[in-house]
């Protein structure tokens, strides 16, 4: 499988991609999740690296994060939430083509080279499109729900705006700041940015350790960046920087 465009955006001493994966309490996920990654990305021929964010985790999450290589660790002060882990993961990122999925095993790391290839076809940023979810009847109809709300008031065009699972050219993050809950709502940023998306169909696993994340305050949280990204796409507010500073406590990096 060939990357060739993705080489030629790049010198030979640049990375050429970053996977990037925020975590918070995934510890006995991010081992074998670390596993799958480094696979997938030695597929690809390109240079790579791969940045685990560690967004406050009050387990042994860190300790197993420690013992991993090839890796880079970003560690925040404390629990920021999934969009600032992003936010400060991509910051932090040297390659000129950014890959994002979940801490928590769901996402598959082998869909990495498709979502390169699909990219690679003249698209800014490719979104994974989870068709078969593997979660509880709960956690799909509130999926549900948001897909109609995100429909009427982002009008992303893509059918998943949830799924973290994606991979994106450097440029769709020149200017901007992530915050609140608005990693989910990337596509509709990029979209209103005139910027070319398009979707991929990526399996969806189940959750085998650790618990969700989802819960009513991120439904809400949710619910007010629809409406946030409303006022945006009708010029009626101006982007702004993030409302709240996200710190870094440290930041590891160990070879392979």
């Amino acid at each position: 499988m060939s990357f060739t465009s993705v080489e030629n955006t790049v010198n030979s001493d640049q990375y050429q991609l970053s996977i990037i994966v925020p975590v918070q309490n995934e510890s006995g996920n991010v081992i074998p999740l670390h596993g799958e990654i480094l696979q997938a990305a030695r597929k690809t021929g390109l240079k790579f690296e791969i940045i685990f964010v560690d967004d406050g985790s009050t387990d042994n999450t860190l300790t197993e994060l420690k013992q991993l290589r090839p890796v880079k660790i970003v560690v925040l002060e404390k629990k920021y939430g999934q969009s600032c882990a992003l936010d400060l993961g991509i910051k932090n990122a040297r390659g000129e083509v950014l890959v994002t999925l979940d801490g928590d095993g769901q996402n598959d790391p082998a869909a990495i080279p498709s979502l390169l290839e699909k990219l690679n076809k003249g698209y800014d940023a490719v979104c994974g499109w989870r068709v078969k979810r593997m979660d509880s009847y709960g956690k799909r109809f509130i999926a549900w729900g948001a897909a109609l709300l995100g429909a009427a008031l982002v009008q992303s065009g893509v059918h998943d705006s949830g799924c973290t699972l994606r991979a994106y050219r450097r440029q769709c993050f020149e200017g901007m700041d992530l915050h609140g809950g608005l990693h989910r709502m990337i596509p509709g940023l990029l979209k209103w940015r005139g910027l070319k998306i398009t979707e991929l169909q990526v399996s969806h696993r189940r959750r085998l350790l650790g618990t969700t994340k989802h819960n009513w305050t991120r439904i809400m949280v949710g619910f007010r960046d629809m409406v946030y990204i409303w006022f945006l796409r009708n010029n009626l507010l101006a982007y702004p920087k993030s409302f709240k500073s996200c710190m870094i406590k440290e930041i590891y990096e160990h070879a392979a």
